[in-house]
């Protein structure tokens, strides 16, 4: 008798999830699935504002920053979905055995560190980040989430064009000894599944004592911890997407992302158009322009390119830091850290001399069913999507503009 018909059912089913990871077009789909029930629910996936929810609340404890109140993390839907994000790929780590404190060497932490505050000033300049202005932005029909992604293409080649020459002229930059530590040893390491089990009850029994007074707010936390594990499983990484083609060749980040991108775009216009959560014309007219940032055109490309700098420099965007930093990668903890100091300042200082600078028309509101209709919208992005699943495979079949 085989090993695997020895193992209990419930064993082999774990095995199934958490054995090995998961393709990532596969992560990519569910997560899209789970963004389309947060735009059901409320409003769908970002993790900017919660990362300055998170900033905000480290300033007012020395009372920085703090003039109009600032919303506990506590109450704060984003605030929590952060938190949540990190402990569900910390479970998901655990589950596999895969969590380790790991430590590179000290210029990868101060690099984690310059791409993390590049990453905050992408992000509230840009309004949004990586997911919030790119991956919910796109399916939400927003011109601006286009452009942003043209910024996140153009500073993604620039960043790895300035990696490749590092690692040529001064290797020793990046270079030196790193550290593992709580590593599970082959064919040990019981303890992370317990301790992971243990983070589980937690999230269930964090969300149940949202249940009663704040619906939202319950089931926020359910999806939340769901997506950072299976962007753990998965390695789900938008930084990878736009990297992989261009460095090695790889289009599996790529497609994972087109078809979590693709599953949204189905849902999101279906809420839209139909009006899905809305009460009222008024409301109606809000639930259309959920996640149309007035960022178009200026500010969505200033803070997508600056924004790729960053993710790229990091080696993380923003789910990707999020989720590494529950795997329990030092340097993303260093990414983590910036954004949530740097994004307050930013908002502070930046931001209000960028808009003070650009005009109304470089910063508005571009819906694109405003101006295509709903049926020349889907199909626009659609196509753009189309023609990107074909560029990487067929790049990634001739290596034309690979670097490797």
């Amino acid at each position: 008798m085989s090993e695997s018909k020895e193992k209990n059912p419930l064993v082999q089913l774990f095995d199934t999830f958490f054995g090995k990871h998961w393709p990532v077009w596969v992560g990519g789909i569910v997560l899209g699935l789970l963004n389309i029930l947060l735009f059901a629910i409320k409003s769908p996936w970002g993790a900017s504002g919660g990362i300055t929810n998170w900033g905000d609340n480290f300033y007012s404890l020395f009372g920085l920053f703090s003039e109009k109140g600032v919303t506990a993390i506590s109450e704060n839907n984003y605030g929590m979905l952060v938190l949540l994000i990190v402990l569900g790929s910390f479970a998901g780590a655990l589950f596999s055995k895969e969590f380790a404190i790991r430590i590179p060497p000290k210029g990868e932490m101060i690099k984690g560190f310059l791409g993390g505050s590049l990453m905050a000033i992408g992000a509230t300049v840009g309004i949004g980040c990586s997911i919030g202005s790119f991956f919910s932005g796109v399916p939400a029909l927003s011109g601006g989430a286009i452009v942003f992604a043209i910024g996140l293409f153009i500073g993604v080649i620039v960043s790895l064009k300035y990696l490749l020459w590092e690692m040529e002229k001064f290797p020793g930059w990046s270079s030196g000894k790193s550290y593992n530590f709580l590593a599970a040893k082959p064919n040990k390491g019981n303890w992370q599944i317990i301790i992971g089990v243990i983070v589980l009850i937690a999230i269930l029994l964090l969300s149940y004592s949202y249940s009663k007074d704040n619906m939202v707010m319950s089931w926020f936390i359910i999806i939340s911890g769901l997506m950072g594990l299976i962007s753990q499983r998965s390695r789900f990484c938008i930084v990878k997407s736009f990297r992989d083609p261009f460095m090695s060749g790889e289009s599996e980040g790529a497609v994972g992302v087109i078809a979590g991108l693709a599953v949204s775009l189905i849902g999101f216009t279906v809420i839209k158009i139909f009006g899905i959560g809305a009460i009222g014309e008024l409301s109606l007219r809000a639930r259309e322009l959920t996640w149309v940032f007035p960022h178009f055109w200026a500010k969505a490309a200033a803070g997508g390119f600056i924004f790729g700098l960053g993710m790229t420099i990091a080696g993380g965007c923003a789910v990707g830091t999020l989720w590494r930093m529950g795997e329990g990668q030092i340097k993303l903890w260093f990414s983590g850290l910036a954004m949530v100091l740097i994004s307050p300042l930013s908002n502070k200082f930046l931001v209000p001399v960028v808009d003070n600078i650009l005009p109304q028309s470089a910063k508005f509101r571009n819906y694109l069913p405003d101006y295509l209709g709903y049926d020349g919208a889907f199909a626009l992005v659609l196509g753009i999507l189309l023609l990107w699943y074909w560029f990487v495979k067929w790049n990634e079949r001739t290596g034309r503009f690979s670097a490797f």
